[in-house]
């Protein structure tokens, strides 16, 4: 039969806890080391609501080495389902900076759907000034998109 001294037995929980710890943080990053995609908002409200909507902690997913935040289940299994078609074009970029080979961080108040794609904007105008020459901006942000960094 194994007898087990008071100081092996705390000794064992030690190293028990300690190496949990360990394999959690080595394995994979948490929630809060993995950066925010669109400030928090929902991709998904922008395309079945019309509109921008704040997501909650609560209806979380990791796609892409980003978290993603969603207003309600149905909106994160959606994305689940379709992250591509959902998540915006350029990350966190402004669509329009990227087209001059800038890097600006987007504010996803200001936004575009156009061919079933979300574009996300720094600025008001954006969305307004990308539709001017909408094939040719495409074009342009994707020739830059190598800039943006994960």
């Amino acid at each position: 039969m194994l007898t087990l001294s008071r100081r092996s037995a705390i000794g064992g929980l030690v190293l028990l806890v300690a190496a949990s710890t360990l394999a959690t943080t080595s394995g994979s990053m948490a929630a809060d080391d993995v950066p925010l995609a669109i400030k928090g908002y929902d991709p998904v409200a922008y395309f079945t609501e019309g509109h921008p909507a704040r997501g909650l902690s609560e209806f979380a997913y990791e796609w892409d080495e980003h978290r993603y935040l969603f207003a309600s289940a149905d909106h994160r299994d959606l994305f689940m389902a379709d992250p591509v078609g959902y998540a915006p074009q350029f990350a966190n970029a402004c669509s329009m900076a990227l087209t001059r080979g800038e890097i600006h961080v987007a504010d996803p108040e200001n936004w575009l759907i156009a061919d079933s794609k979300l574009y996300l904007f720094g600025e008001p105008v954006g969305p307004g000034l990308f539709k001017q020459d909408l094939a040719g901006n495409i074009v342009k942000a994707n020739q830059n998109r190598q800039l943006i960094q994960r």
